[in-house]
């Protein structure tokens, strides 16, 4: 990234191990996302025949299957990367503050389906916990992005449908696993306290993005 843009998947990998924490989207923080870093050619673009083309989007699903990270609404219920390297330390403060689900709750149901199957398609995983009827999707979608959140859950892939032309279309479906699954058991452990945690990761982005505030990056960490 010469330019200090991004201008391929393998640069977008670089840039996720290198600053560990990278929304997708707008942040709050002025420039913190991987969309504010594409180069102009990577941006999201629409045609005249209603078709569009975002290598962003395209790339999200090889830089979490080949870039040794997790995905998922990790930033104020906004999607992210984090890298291994810190994703001890953003479980094990995470995890302090929420508290594994309550046995027999509909949080444990939908963890506990998930780890049964390993991995599923956040439809599949809707249908298999009964989240069928009006506005249901809505309210499984929340108890998910709270499972997220508390790091519980992440995304492993992302799976199109495919035309009659076998192309891939659409804006793909979430393929939704346990970091335990996805990162290791190890990677979930964290010889420090979550407070330690919480210092070590505000003192890299304060590093990261002096620009910030100090209220900003709690935000983006709480």
């Amino acid at each position: 990234m010469a330019d200090g843009y991004v201008h391929s998947c393998p640069e977008l990998m670089e840039c996720v191990q290198q600053v560990g924490f990278l929304p997708l989207l707008e942040s709050g923080i002025q420039d913190f996302a991987a969309e504010s870093l594409m180069a102009e050619e990577c941006r999201y673009t629409q045609f005249d025949d209603g078709s569009w083309e975002w290598p962003l989007w395209q790339w999200k699903g090889s830089v979490v299957r080949d870039g040794g990270c997790a995905y998922g609404k990790f930033f104020a219920g906004k999607a992210g990367f984090i890298s291994r390297d810190w994703w001890p330390d953003f479980c094990n403060w995470r995890r302090s503050r929420h508290a594994a689900p309550e046995e027999g709750s509909i949080e444990d149901g939908i963890l506990a389906t998930l780890c049964d199957h390993g991995s599923m398609i956040a439809r599949e995983l809707r249908a298999a916990c009964d989240f069928s009827g009006k506005n249901m999707r809505s309210k499984f979608d929340a108890y998910v992005g709270r499972l997220q959140m508390a790091t519980y859950i992440v995304t492993e892939d992302f799976v199109y449908p495919v035309d009659k032309h076998g192309r891939e279309y659409g804006f793909g479906w979430s393929l939704l696993t346990t970091p335990e699954r996805l990162l290791g058991k190890d990677a979930c452990r964290c010889e420090r306290t979550p407070e330690e945690s919480f210092q070590r990761m505000a003192d890299h982005l304060t590093q990261l993005l002096p620009h910030a505030t100090t209220r900003q990056i709690e935000r983006l960490l709480k």
